[in-house]
């Protein structure tokens, strides 16, 4: 493997292992309350996007790093979710109906012979992954989630851009990127019109 691969692997390992490690602490002490829903749908997309990742071509771990280190943050958070979780963390009728569009499109994998649009076709639900958190945010018009969780995905996903192989590769990483940025764009603009709201109240 070259250097510059391999150094750039262990980077997205090394801020995978800081992101679950942060996430874990943040929950355990009720800093935040996330939503079940979206690491459980991360949980089977990203594994599944492996698997076909595999299926598509001959690929290593290292090809598509990205993808394998989520597969175990992803999961751990998804139990951890599980233990240490409260009430809002859980399922409710807007996850249930997104659960309802994950199973179809997972239906669909599991009938169809070709990898290729099977990897595209989990791509979107990583994407309806996100719908739960930001249904809740927006009604809530609370931000449940951290800043330093979110910008290291964002950081990890763009550096695996550079040691990517293939194109499956590339689409899981560029996906990751817009995803995560529009996710951090609305935490933002929650914790500004918030402190706009206290600071009108105070005035």
């Amino acid at each position: 493997m070259p250097f510059n691969k391999l150094f750039i692997n262990l980077i997205v390992s090394g801020i995978n292992v800081f992101i679950l490690a942060r996430y874990i602490y943040l929950l355990y002490h009720k800093k935040i309350s996330p939503s079940l829903a979206m690491w459980t749908f991360f949980s089977l997309a990203v594994g599944i996007s492996l698997f076909t990742y595999f299926a598509e071509g001959e690929h290593s771990i290292s090809d598509n790093m990205l993808n394998f280190t989520d597969l175990i943050m992803v999961v751990s958070v998804s139990v951890a979710i599980l233990i240490w979780g409260d009430h809002s963390t859980r399922f409710n009728r807007f996850d249930v109906g997104c659960l309802v569009a994950v199973i179809g499109i997972i239906a669909f994998w599991g009938i169809s012979s070709n990898h290729v649009i099977a990897n595209y076709s989990v791509q979107s639900i990583m994407v309806i992954s996100y719908f739960p958190v930001l249904g809740r945010m927006t009604h809530q018009k609370k931000n449940t989630e951290a800043f330093s969780v979110w910008i290291m995905m964002l950081v990890a996903a763009g550096i695996s851009l550079f040691a990517s192989k293939g194109w499956l590769a590339s689409v899981y990483a560029i996906r990751a990127i817009v995803c995560t940025g529009a996710l951090l764009l609305l935490m933002v603009r929650i914790e500004i019109v918030n402190r706009k709201n206290a600071d009108s109240l105070l005035h």
